[in-house]
């Protein structure tokens, strides 16, 4: 009998779905549910007390009885049904996508992310597939279940409007829910709206969807700003920036004058592989015997600064030296009509040809507008390069075969030049062909922190081949190559599966060893040079262009530049992160924690060393701020530094590099100071040596490159 009744009961409730008003309340208790698997199994929301369960238990309702309860105005069933699966396929959409990146990037889609990422339009759908989950299927299971319900006609459509007062009642109740929600997060985290706090305490306090609207809002005050800024806005800025200029140290101001520059990004790469060993084998022997050279100075306390911009970020702060936004990537938002006062001009207009080698598509991170805005003369993007079958991974061209496929077009530019190497191999997932490594994985239980092992040797065989090549074509005499890690490879999800290759006990895994994670490699290496050694310095990616102008004889004073020259006896070792964390060499900020770097422990100052460390974060804060509001209101369209020259993005046209490149040559005839041209307008490609397996090299004594000669990198 209680049985019969139990079943009685469901019946009464399941037949209530068949009516519009249980129809709604089915949608938004099951996206309720699917909201929660996010919470509690993708996203890190760092709940820290039951109130806060509570909130975030709460904060999905308010605002899905909001959307969904938006059908119930329309009449018609025609209507009302496929509007309500829009809004809930939509919503799932935003909820699955947060999702994705959430396990990337550990942080959340703004909408200027998802503005940005319509303009890369590819390399985004390999990463995400290796990102997907098993019970990633919760997410959409629920619109299939009902839909099926619906045809089957186990949920019957109703014909029957609902009275206006309902939908206006339903809209009232979600509104009061919501401002029920937003008072709970407000005592909790006053000021939580008005105050910079981390995008991840709107979601935990608000929920997703309000963060999405709040967000949009920032947004649209943003380009607001923009469009009624003034030139006096520059004198702030201007204050900052020569206030903590740093001068040039005199021995090594112009030590690279005149050489050229080859800039060699290294993507994903951490410190923590210099030198490192797995299983009894050097990851990058190469680049330990680089770093450690005395052609070379290296840095072994230089930070990333990225944001969500990642990759581009680390171009940004290279290239103009200022930061990424807070939110997005500067590329994607602001590269196609900002103005920029930016490395590849400045070398340019100096007498540099400027050049950019990448096996992407040159849309992708915007790149193939914000270059010319930059003013690269030359992008050599995929459309360069033959990128079929398994020559391409997800990100592009595979490093080796960059390198080598690069040379006919190196080979033609005018000396000296600039000219900047985007790997990508050493990208999230790490995957790379059986025979593109034979590099034995550590066994970590986390294939994403065992295979970066392997694509990071592959990245370290590659430049291996590429410095073989600068000696036997003469151009490592003559050039200054910086070598740099972009940002982090490994997430801070996954490090406590790195933790044990680096003697350290997971169990003890803290924020402060995530910071200390973020250190990336800095080289400058000048083939011949004897007076190199690896230098302590704090610094980050900021830091860089003002370095490379110095050591160049260019000076930097009439820029505005964020960083400072490393080298400098007045160089400031606090190291700004893009979510205003700091590093320094006596201290480290996370979320507003300070830890001592001397006992690793969490500490309290007071008196004096309270008043350094609020120095401190104030010197963060007022360069985040100042590069932010130089940045989004374009401040730099009132600046006009003596003797550089605006850039006009019209005068380039990467269509057609190598015929422009090969028509000057010809132009210039015997002053060509082409590579091609001084070796007798003979091609340098056959110096090229490759045991790239998409190029059918066999594996010969005379394609075996050994160095073992730290100071020697000649291949020999």
């Amino acid at each position: 009998m209680k049985e019969r009744n139990n079943l009685e009961r469901f019946k009464r409730i399941w037949a209530r779905t068949g009516t519009r008003m249980g129809f709604v309340t089915l949608l938004v208790v099951l996206f309720w549910l699917k909201t929660l698997v996010a919470y509690f199994v993708d996203f890190k929301l760092g709940l820290s007390d039951p109130f806060q369960f509570l909130i975030v238990l709460l904060n999905p309702i308010a605002t899905t009885v909001l959307l969904f309860g938006l059908a119930l105005y329309l009449k018609r069933a025609r209507f009302f049904y496929p509007f309500i699966f829009l809004i809930d396929i939509l919503d799932t959409l935003l909820l699955y996508i947060n999702v994705i990146y959430f396990r990337e990037f550990t942080d959340f889609m703004t909408v200027s992310t998802v503005l940005g990422y319509s303009k890369v339009d590819q390399g985004l759908s390999g990463s995400s597939l290796a990102l997907t989950s098993p019970h990633d299927i919760l997410y959409w299971l629920d619109l299939v279940v009902v839909l099926v319900l619906m045809l089957t006609r186990r949920i019957y459509v109703d014909p029957r409007p609902v009275n206006k007062r309902v939908g206006l009642a339903v809209t009232s109740a979600a509104l009061l829910a919501f401002s029920v929600n937003l008072a709970l997060g407000e005592m909790d985290r006053p000021q939580l709206l008005t105050r910079t706090f981390d995008r991840t305490y709107v979601v935990k306090y608000l929920g997703l969807d309000a963060f999405t609207v709040y967000d949009g809002i920032k947004s649209g005050h943003t380009s607001e700003l923009r469009s009624h800024a003034k030139k006096s806005e520059l004198s702030g800025i201007l204050k900052y920036v020569h206030k903590n200029y740093a001068a040039p140290d005199k021995k090594l101001y112009g030590v690279a004058k005149k050489k050229n520059v080859i800039i060699i990004h290294l993507e994903s790469f951490q410190q923590f592989l210099i030198n490192k060993k797995v299983n009894g084998q050097e990851v990058t022997p190469f680049l330990n015997k680089l770093y450690k050279s005395k052609s070379t100075y290296s840095f072994d306390n230089f930070f990333h600064e990225v944001g969500q911009g990642k990759t581009s970020d680390a171009e940004t702060m290279l290239e103009s030296g200022t930061y990424g936004l807070s939110q997005g990537s500067l590329f994607t938002q602001l590269g196609n009509d900002n103005t920029f006062q930016a490395a590849p001009a400045i070398f340019n207009q100096a007498g540099y040809t400027t050049a950019v080698f990448h096996g992407n598509v040159g849309s992708f991170w915007n790149r193939n507008n914000t270059y010319k805005n930059l003013g690269y003369q030359y992008f050599f993007d995929a459309s360069y390069y033959d990128t079929s079958g398994d020559k391409s991974l997800g990100y592009g061209l595979k490093d080796k075969l960059l390198f080598n496929d690069s040379v006919k077009y190196l080979q033609h530019l005018q000396q000296p030049f600039y000219v900047k190497y985007l790997t990508v191999s050493n990208h999230f997932p790490f995957s790379l062909d059986s025979e593109d490594s034979n590099f034995k994985t550590p066994n970590t239980g986390d294939k994403t922190v065992d295979n970066y092992f392997k694509t990071a040797n592959y990245l370290d065989q590659s430049i291996k081949e590429f410095y073989h090549y600068l000696d036997k074509s003469g151009l490592a005499k003559n050039s200054l190559v910086m070598i740099y890690g972009d940002h982090y490879g490994i997430s801070n999800s996954s490090n406590k599966s790195l933790a044990k290759l680096l003697g350290v006990d997971p169990d003890d895994w803290n924020d402060y060893d995530n910071a200390q994670l973020q250190r990336v490699p800095l080289m400058f290496n000048m083939p011949g040079y004897t007076k190199g050694k690896v230098e302590h310095t704090y610094g980050g990616e900021i830091d860089v262009l003002p370095t490379l102008m110095h050591l160049m004889g260019m000076s930097t004073k009439k820029y505005l530049q964020f960083g400072t020259d490393l080298f400098s006896s007045e160089h400031n070792q606090v190291v700004a992160f893009r979510n205003r964390d700091w590093e320094s060499p006596g201290y480290t900020s996370v979320d507003g924690t300070i830890y001592s770097n001397k006992t690793k422990q969490e500490i309290h100052p007071t008196g004096k060393l309270k008043t350094k460390i609020e120095a401190m974060q104030k010197h963060v804060n007022q360069g985040l701020n100042y590069s932010d509001s130089l940045n989004t209101k374009n401040l730099l369209r009132f600046y006009h530094p003596k003797g550089f020259t605006a850039v006009d993005p019209a005068d380039y046209n990467y269509s057609d590099g190598l015929q422009k490149a090969e028509k000057l040559e010809k132009k210039l005839g015997l002053k060509s100071t082409s590579l091609f041209s001084r070796n007798g307008d003979k091609s340098t490609q056959g110096l090229y040596k490759t045991d790239a397996p998409e190029l059918n090299h066999k594996e010969t004594d005379s394609n075996r490159i050994k160095i073992t000669n730290p100071d020697d990198t000649s291949g020999k």
